[in-house]
């Protein structure tokens, strides 16, 4: 027989909870050190980006919802300059296709593209073609600034809208003109960018400030030793890559992995077309007095009918127009203080407590910064 003791049985389920809490302390710990933002979130090195690429092409295939001739003379220059190129001589023959739509294609060489990578490319109708869904789109060169070709797109065109319709009524969802072409054009020139023989790097903050440029100067000097991080301005830290022994590319991929805590401005953003408010996390407010009065005003119109009774000579129907109008303005408006330097949660607390709407918080927001009261940027959108 085994003999149990319940005072020792206590003993190590606090002993484990403990333990529990201790190991849950040591997690958070670990998870708050960690915490932060990516340097590769926050900026943009120089030197590595995308170029953009266009070019004029064709798109075959289509049923019936291609390009008017007579109103896109252009698609048929088009068209007979590709069937010459291919052997077919269309001089002086009258055809009309109503199944090939002149196209803008659009796409971006990523940074160190290689040759033979492929891309993807955004397809637009140029002319009055109605729908793209279910074209080829035909070997179309891709030009850079320069002039150069830098790839060649071709391949079948995804449209996501749909249009349809019949004699009295028609459909349409998204927009049937414009498509793309998963991985449909080919690199077939790479541009001369030789990052492992640069000395210096500059990373281009996205939201220039002084407090997180210095912040990231020093957490990257920290992580990497020395300092081969230099500030330059609220919007520019210079890499001295010449005081590492690693190649530009293991620096590069180091520095983008160092934490920094972005300092944010105080900023909110309104929206007035949906009613969106967003409020950052610094906000503050002055002590303010505030009210909100609640005006309604109804319009309806009930128009009606008028008839002429049955077989009667020179009758005629008419409508008579009927307007019902109502206002109603609440009394119960009350004026809330809003006390001095309240946060975030405190300031939404207190508009949610007047019982306002969500544009009527947008007029509050705005006549709260006209008296002064609001420490932040205010967008209106």
């Amino acid at each position: 027989m085994t003999m149990r003791h319940p005072g020792k049985q206590r003993r190590t389920a606090i002993i484990g909870a403990l333990l529990s809490a201790a190991c849950l302390t040591a997690f958070c710990g670990e998870a708050l050190a960690q915490s932060g933002v990516r340097v590769k979130d926050l900026v943009d090195i120089e030197g590595v980006r995308g170029n953009d690429l266009v070019g004029y092409g064709l798109v075959v295939g289509l049923e019936g919802t291609g390009d008017g001739v007579r109103n896109s003379p252009y698609t048929e220059q088009a068209l007979s300059s590709l069937l010459e190129r291919l052997g077919v001589n269309v001089q002086g023959e009258d055809f009309r296709p109503s199944n090939v739509a002149a196209v803008i294609v659009t796409a971006t060489l990523p940074a160190f593209a290689r040759s033979g990578s492929s891309i993807d490319v955004t397809v637009s109708a140029i002319g009055d073609a109605s729908s793209l869904s279910g074209g080829t789109l035909i070997m179309t060169p891709l030009n850079a600034a320069d002039g150069e070709i830098y790839a060649v797109a071709q391949g079948p065109v995804l449209a996501s809208g749909f249009e349809a319709g019949g004699d009295a009524a028609s459909v349409s969802s998204g927009v049937p003109t414009v498509g793309v072409v998963p991985s449909g054009a080919r690199v077939e020139r790479e541009l001369g960018y030789d990052f492992q023989a640069q000395q210096s790097l500059k990373l281009a903050l996205r939201a220039p400030d002084f407090t997180t440029a210095a912040r990231m100067e020093l957490a990257v000097n920290k992580a990497l030793g020395g300092s081969i991080a230099k500030l330059l301005d609220a919007g520019t830290i210079e890499l001295d890559l010449s005081q590492s022994e690693r190649s530009p590319a293991h620096l590069v991929s180091l520095v983008e992995n160092v934490t920094v805590d972005p300092a944010q401005r105080a900023k909110v953003v309104v929206d007035q077309r949906s009613g969106t408010i967003v409020l950052g996390a610094d906000v503050r407010v002055a002590r303010v007095a505030i009210a909100q009065g609640n005006l309604s005003i109804s319009i309806v119109e009930r128009p009606a009918v008028s008839q002429p009774n049955p077989f009667s000579p020179g009758g005629e129907t008419i409508v008579v127009p009927r307007t019902e109008v109502s206002v109603d303005q609440s009394r119960d408006a009350r004026l809330a203080v809003v006390e001095p330097n309240v946060t975030l949660s405190e300031l939404v607390s207190g508009l949610n407590a007047l019982g306002v709407s969500p544009r009527e918080m947008i007029d509050i927001l705005k006549t709260i910064k006209a008296a002064g009261a609001l420490h932040a940027e205010l967008v209106v959108q």
